[in-house]
């Protein structure tokens, strides 16, 4: 079960940060743009990356800001807004490191965070900031029956 989830029951608060970290293949660009439809060459061919001043094809920068969602997703956040600043370019079999902290939260469960996203070489390449909602009680509730019953739907266990 996903330590993420786990604090999300527990309670959250200012200061908590999480972090999850993933290699991006050109298998996940292929399955993104076929699920986006983005097809810029950018991605796809070395000639036209090369045009645009890149050593090689880059990972889709939303593609790689999705990390954010893993965290996300493991807590039950419904996010309102999402803000992203692209600093760098990922290249497939680059590891980035996202780290989420959050730096506010209220009384009717309303949360900002701000995420850095970092390459193997601890470059920043995306900088982020997301507000939202975040479980109450009753959500809460529903996620530890959810982890008794094995949380058989969560795949980041």
């Amino acid at each position: 079960m996903s330590y993420i989830r786990q604090k999300a029951i527990a309670g959250l608060m200012i200061g908590d940060s999480f972090t999850v970290s993933r290699t991006f293949t050109e298998q996940d660009s292929i399955t993104f743009a076929d699920i986006t439809r983005d097809y810029n060459p950018v991605h796809f061919d070395d000639r036209f990356a090369k045009a645009k001043n890149f050593p090689g094809r880059i990972c889709h920068g939303l593609l790689v800001a999705s990390l954010l969602t893993e965290v996300g997703g493991q807590i039950g956040w419904l996010a309102s807004e999402m803000n992203f600043c692209f600093k760098k370019p990922v290249y497939f079999g680059d590891t980035i490191e996202c780290h989420l902290s959050i730096t506010y939260l209220d009384d009717r469960n309303r949360a900002k965070a701000v995420t850095v996203f970092k390459n193997q070489n601890d470059e920043i390449v995306i900088e982020a900031s997301v507000t939202g909602i975040i479980p109450g009680s009753p959500e809460k509730r529903v996620m530890e029956v959810m982890l008794a019953e094995g949380d058989p739907t969560n795949k980041s266990r």
